[in-house]
């Protein structure tokens, strides 16, 4: 008996001209394809009904549409694979035509998924008001004013840590920790671990260093100080006033990104492609007693 046909949903997460030209391209080949069946598109401001009946998700655009992917999708992750239409794409890490030559893979599902982790933020204000989401990146705690410093409190499972006096506090997955958190200063994670990273943005004291722990545990920030006020950013998308008083907290999600893995794609070859490492300097000998890179 014949297999049954992989279901498809395309999620275009952005509106640039270029995202829709994509997508008017692929969907032809994508109706071509014996074995795959497209289900639905949805655009940036869908929900994607949890009870639809789909196999794996495309986003088209960058890794801003695949964090937006990621919420619309909500409690129920389907496995992503990301056309990267954008600059860098960590997590949109294939061309257009890099995804048409493994369509057939797609099709046969010859392919693995691998899952990361996910945190579910919960901005609670001295009121008692409540508003909670789900992140895949981090959660960025900045002044509302730029170049204003601000005092972020950090407590772990109820355990007050420190008080960082500094522009802004990250709070990252590893999946995220190649991205803002990368140019704060922090750490690179290998994205399967199970961490989060903090990393202040321009501390006042040298000491302050990112923390790395485990993501079983709970994380509290709130504002002690800040002249201007200050902003709850989540993903580089949502964006929320913080007041004194004010809680952000942070756990582990209970649904993990889903990402699709083709044979030949693995993280460290991403990192070579995308950051463009290149080893060790070549130290070739030049004329004169002199070599690339210094002195003999």
């Amino acid at each position: 008996m014949a297999s049954e046909p992989l279901r498809l949903i395309v999620l275009t997460g952005s509106d640039r001209p270029e995202v829709r030209t994509a997508w008017d391209t692929l969907l032809p080949v994508l109706n071509r394809t014996d074995g795959i069946q497209v289900v639905g598109e949805f655009t940036r401001s869908d929900d994607v009904p949890e009870g639809l009946a789909a196999d794996v998700a495309v986003v088209l655009g960058g890794d801003g549409s695949i964090l937006r992917g990621c919420r619309q999708m909500g409690r129920r992750q389907l496995p992503i694979a990301g056309i990267n239409l954008g600059q860098l794409g960590f997590l949109a890490d294939l061309t257009p035509e890099e995804f048409r030559r493994c369509l057939p893979k797609l099709r046969d599902r010859r392919f693995d998924v691998d899952e990361f982790l996910m945190f579910e933020w919960t901005h609670r204000s001295e009121s008692g008001d409540r508003q909670t989401g789900l992140g895949l990146n981090e959660i960025t705690i900045t002044s509302a004013r730029a170049s204003r410093m601000i005092d972020v409190c950090l407590s772990i499972d109820d355990e007050p840590v420190t008080t960082f006096s500094c522009d802004g506090l990250i709070l990252s997955t590893p999946v995220g920790s190649t991205a803002h958190n990368l140019s704060a200063g922090g750490p690179i994670l290998r994205q399967d671990l199970q961490a989060f990273c903090i990393t202040p943005i321009c501390p006042h004291t040298l000491t302050v260093r990112p923390i790395v722990d485990t993501a079983d545990r709970t994380y509290i920030l709130s504002v002690s100080r800040s002249r201007d006020g200050a902003r709850l950013v989540v993903d580089g998308q949502i964006d929320r006033p913080l007041q004194p008083g004010d809680q952000v907290i942070v756990r582990r999600a209970e649904a993990c990104f889903r990402k699709i893995r083709f044979p030949g794609h693995s993280y460290y070859s991403t990192l070579h492609r995308k950051l463009g490492w290149r080893g060790q300097l070549n130290y070739r000998q030049q004329s004169g007693g002199q070599t690339e890179g210094g002195s003999s």
